[in-house]
């Protein structure tokens, strides 16, 4: 007898609100049902009322992880529209703070996998190596997250000369950590029985959805935005694109420690070209933005996302469009969970490290006659209303 059993839209494995409801068969997963839509926050209609400038500061709230992957895909795609080249100094320090937070954004899911399947030791480590991560983004950027450093032309400040041992001491010092810890999630056979062949997402299934990221690469498929669409710095420097075949939870978190290397090695990259470059400019000035359209790509810690924006000639963003990766990454549970078991399904649905709030969106549909409605930013500050007045009369009986 088929039965349903809900995850969320608020339970402890799941960081944003998101809606799973399982059908199980016993033990097993046959169906699941996705909904979406807990905590729409309006960035896109946001962003068209703020100046070119401003936007960077309002994309980094998109996701806090992603707090450098937006700004920087948003000002690719202003930097599209303007046909515009950054300064080369400017683009490895673009790629230095994009790749340590990818660092940390990879140790932080290899925590919480740890934690998932009752791993606490893993989970204590892998955040101990992360903290060093976070401390040199605080001491280049002045924040742990949101780090203000994108700019349409370059970025808004220099990495510090006397910065620059610190972090390849913090990098000499994480490549040895992470060798510790990847090791131990290849030979612990625990990890193993927890994670091999548990939620399969194969190379043809990853097409069929459009996985992105470390999601797409576990499964066999080779894709990265940093290789196939270069930009900035990535043109310029050596680094591989890490792919594994089984596409299991297990080759999720192998992808990830692996590329935890690549990262290190682009870092140290980036850093040897800016002592070589010297001093110079890290910002192209730009003046008024004409009409045009513009689209940014950028290679972010759980896949690539894209921005695209449109200009009237004023401003502002006339149109800002943004496609966060786990958009697509979050559709793939449809597959990869059905047919394992309840307990396997929240590790499964975190394993493709989804950002909930990245996935939002508000559309209006009449079901019976297909009807479609396109709301103002009045309606949706009334319905808010409305639907706040129902909740507050509900809860005083008022």
């Amino acid at each position: 007898m088929v039965k349903k059993i809900p995850i969320g839209p608020f339970h402890p494995i799941l960081e944003e609100p998101e809606f799973f409801e399982l059908h199980v068969d016993g033990e097993r997963v046959v169906d699941i049902d996705m909904t979406i839509g807990w905590s729409h926050r309006g960035i896109e209609l946001l962003s068209e009322h703020k100046t070119w400038d401003q936007v960077p500061f309002l994309v980094e709230r998109v996701c806090g992880i992603c707090s450098c992957s937006h700004p920087y895909a948003y000002v690719k795609a202003v930097e599209d529209l303007l046909q515009i080249e950054v300064p080369e100094r400017a683009q490895y320090i673009r790629a230095i703070v994009a790749e340590l937070e990818r660092l940390h954004s990879h140790l932080l899911w290899t925590g919480l996998a740890g934690h998932f399947i009752g791993y606490n030791t893993v989970f204590m480590w892998t955040w101990k190596y992360r903290e060093p991560v976070l401390d040199i983004l605080e001491a280049v950027t002045g924040n742990r997250n949101h780090y203000a450093m994108m700019r349409i032309g370059g970025v808004r400040r220099e990495i510090p000369v006397e910065e620059i041992p610190n972090i390849r001491k913090m990098l000499d010092d994480l490549v040895e950590k992470n060798k510790m810890l990847t090791g131990a999630i290849v030979d612990d056979p625990v990890i193993h029985a927890r994670t091999e062949g548990v939620g399969i997402l194969d190379k043809k299934m990853c097409r069929l959805y459009g996985a992105l990221g470390p999601t797409a690469r576990a499964g066999g498929y080779n894709i990265d935005a940093r290789r196939d669409h270069p930009i900035d710095a990535y043109g310029k420097i050596d680094f591989d694109v890490i792919v594994c075949e089984n596409g299991d939870v297990y080759d999720k978190a192998v992808v990830r420690q692996l590329e935890n290397f690549e990262s290190i090695k682009i870092i140290r990259q980036a850093l040897d070209k800016l002592e070589a470059l010297g001093p110079g400019d890290i910002c192209t000035e730009i003046g008024e933005v004409p009409p045009g359209e513009g689209i940014g790509v950028y290679e972010a810690p759980r896949g690539e996302v894209l921005h695209y924006i449109r200009s009237n000639g004023g401003n502002m963003p006339m149109r800002h469009k943004i496609r966060a990766p786990s958009f697509n990454n979050i559709l793939t549970n449809e597959y990869s969970v059905v047919g394992d078991t309840v307990a396997d399904a929240g590790l499964i649905t975190a394993a493709v490290d989804p950002c909930y709030s990245c996935t939002e969106r508000v559309g209006r549909i009449d079901r019976n006659s297909g009807e479609r409605w396109i709301m103002s930013e009045g309606d949706l500050i009334r319905m808010s209303q409305e639907k706040t007045e129902e909740i507050r009369k509900m809860m005083t009986g008022k």
